[in-house]
């Protein structure tokens, strides 16, 4: 199979080994993106490099020498050739907002991620910078121009699918051409979701995208000529459909209800106030956290006996805990918290977890959430507890539960289900507790379902492993079935009567999928949304204590047909791996894991942390290094 492969691929390789002349002058070659050749005589201006197999063929069209290197972003798939140029004689040109991504790549991926980390998502980075600094020549703003012989290219900053990305618009005659990079792919649609996505759900990346879009209709170009896919005629036409997509997708992205107040509400009215204080009661042994403490976690039932379970508990102070404690013992008749359940893998829904352990509280959570816990270091997702500079990096887990799991505890019966949607990692607890059927649903949906404009649903989030179809579609269907009477989410949000709460819930996922599925040119969309369709576990690889680590390599199949792949792992100096490259194939909409020896010698590696891009090529297409993990040797500050 390996060497059908190969030969697949060198077939491949040939039949894009070739130049295409768009103008007379102007260029295309493809690898991992489009390379624009601008020819003047026997000199160059490339715009963007790709892998840089373009290098070894510009004697084909007459070029000798490359003057110039202009690149759109810092996407590595553009970039990644550039150890290939000949720096005394090609000079290198970037948008000045993004020069430190090429210059200092590794100061974008953190050994100890924090939520405030520039260009992240809670922690996870959405910048996909060089494995190894690119000196830029020139840094360039909009409204720089560059003349080089007869062409003349005006900068436009068009941020969106880059923080700081850029085009070039050149006029040929009464011809307008755009430079674009990844701002649209042919056919009006996004080049992919997860470089697009910068905050948790609040749309900051799809509105600059939207922004730039409506400023590239102004400047009227007749072609754009990206760095994916076919070059796109009648451009302008283009972007003002793709505006139009972009513009009526917006409201079903951004969250399912209001939330500049759900930290500002009032008092539920299905609630009663008690003496202890920030407590209010919900049902007999049900309470939660009143309005005073609005988006904090922390919800308790409270059996006859005083033993207690708490459903998540973070983001508020230990002394708060305390006194709630004492509250609790003196007003409500509580004795002993046997357990916190964790709803998911955020470590928002822990951050207590060193002052609960204290009082000899457990901690229970399903298994395909507890290793987020207690190594979460191992990845690459938003909200991890490490992000939270919570004074612990890691959460041991006392009773792992599995799916399906019923829980006898103090007469009642404690029902677990998997239930993803914000995030793949999660599981609700339903119980029948004062004659209702309540289900305790983490951060899935949030909202009032009396208000029919709302929909429910959290937060649209690639980086936390949340493909619609198996996530926010899933807890929809889920509670279709369990119809329960009232919906605990975290965060002290109530939801009771939500029938018709979750039948809204149910056709926006419908919908959702519907419309990534119109905005991304992939047939199987997963591929442009999932930023971890080819993962590394642990993603931080610590050689300080062992120089040996195993390293398990996950490819995902989101087809219905077999899968090849091969992935070239481009390794740090002092670093290497048994297999260096890793060849095989998928079965049909599942997963595979393969594993690697990696061996470190800490004396050759560079000190801090060091990238490790997956050179990916699948299915005969070479998609580049467009997804990494990192190891660390020894520290920046090791003598």
């Amino acid at each position: 199979m390996t060497r059908l492969l190969a030969t697949f691929l060198a077939l491949q390789s040939m039949a894009f080994a070739a130049f295409h002349e768009q103008l007379p002058g102007v260029y295309l070659w493809q690898d991992t993106c489009n390379v624009y050749v601008l020819k003047h005589n026997d000199r160059a201006l490339l715009i963007n490099l790709g892998d840089g197999s373009a290098l070894d063929h510009l004697a084909k069209i007459g070029v000798k020498q490359i003057e110039w290197v202009l690149f759109t972003d810092h996407h590595r798939e553009q970039c990644q050739g550039a150890p290939k140029l000949d720096r005394q004689t090609t000079q290198v040109a970037a948008p000045k907002d993004e020069q430190t991504s090429f210059e200092t790549p590794n100061e974008f991926r953190k050994w100890n991620p924090r939520l405030s980390d520039k260009f992240t998502v809670h922690g996870s980075s959405y910048l996909r910078p060089p494995a190894q600094p690119v000196k830029i020549d020139k840094g360039l703003v909009d409204g720089d121009t560059i003349t080089w012989n007869s062409f003349t290219l005006t900068c436009v900053s068009t941020p969106g699918h880059s923080p700081g990305g850029m085009s070039f618009m050149l006029k040929q005659g009464e011809l307008t051409l755009a430079f674009t990079g990844g701002v649209m792919h042919d056919g009006a649609k996004m080049t992919n979701w997860f470089d697009t996505e910068w905050d948790y759900g609040f749309a900051k990346g799809l509105d600059a995208l939207t922004a730039t879009v409506d400023k590239l209709i102004a400047l009227k170009p007749e072609t754009a000529l990206p760095s994916q896919g076919p070059v796109i005629a009648n451009a302008t036409s283009q972007f003002q459909t793709y505006k139009e997509r972009l513009t009526q997708f917006r409201p079903d992205y951004v969250r399912g209800y209001p939330t500049d107040n759900l930290s500002k509400r009032g008092p539920h009215p299905a609630t009663q106030p008690t003496k202890a204080h920030y407590i209010v009661q919900v049902t007999p042994h049900l309470y939660m956290f009143g309005p005073e403490m609005a988006g904090k976690n922390f919800a308790i039932i409270i059996a006859d006996s005083g033993h207690a379970l708490l459903l998540d508990c973070g983001l508020f102070p230990k002394l708060v805990l305390e006194r709630i404690i004492s509250d609790m013992q003196q007003f409500l008749g509580l004795k002993q918290i046997d357990a916190c359940w964790i709803s998911h893998s955020h470590g928002d829904h822990f951050t207590l977890f060193p002052a609960l352990k204290d009082h000899g509280v457990k901690f229970w959570t399903m298994d395909t959430i507890a290793d987020k816990c207690e190594n979460p270091r191992y990845y690459d997702y938003p909200a991890m507890i490490g992000a939270y500079n919570a004074g612990f990096e890691q959460a041991k887990i006392d009773r792992i539960l599995k799916a399906g799991d019923v829980i006898d505890w103090e007469g009642y019966k404690l029902h677990i289900d998997w239930m993803p949607g914000q995030t793949e990692f999660g599981n609700s607890l339903w119980l029948e507790l004062d004659g209702k059927k309540i289900v305790f649903t983490g951060d899935n949906l949030f909202g009032d379902p009396a208000d029919p404009a709302q929909n429910g649903h959290e937060c649209v989030n690639a980086r936390n492993s949340a493909i619609i179809e198996e996530g926010y579609l899933v807890a929809a269907k889920y509670l279709q079935k369990l119809q329960p009477d009232i919906i605990m989410g975290a965060h002290g949000v109530l939801m009771t009567e939500p029938k018709a709460f979750i039948e809204r819930y149910h056709d926006w996922a419908q919908r959702i999928i519907r419309e990534y599925k119109e905005l991304l040119p992939d047939t199987n969309y997963e591929y442009l949304y999932d930023p971890y369709w080819v993962s590394a576990y642990p993603y931080r690889v610590d050689f300080q204590k062992q120089t040996m680590q195993e390293v398990r390599i996950t490819v995902r199949n989101f087809r219905d047909t077999l899968q090849q792949h091969r992935i070239v792992l481009q390794l740090p100096p002092g670093v290497t791996s048994d297999p260096a490259v890793i060849e095989g194939t998928v079965g049909p909409k599942t997963r595979q894991s393969f594993k690697i020896k990696l061996t470190a010698d800490p004396a050759q590696v560079p000190a801090g942390v060091q990238m490790v891009p997956m050179d990916i090529t699948l299915d005969g297409r070479h998609y580049g290094q467009i997804f990494d993990f990192i190891i660390q040797a020894r520290e920046k500050d090791a003598k």
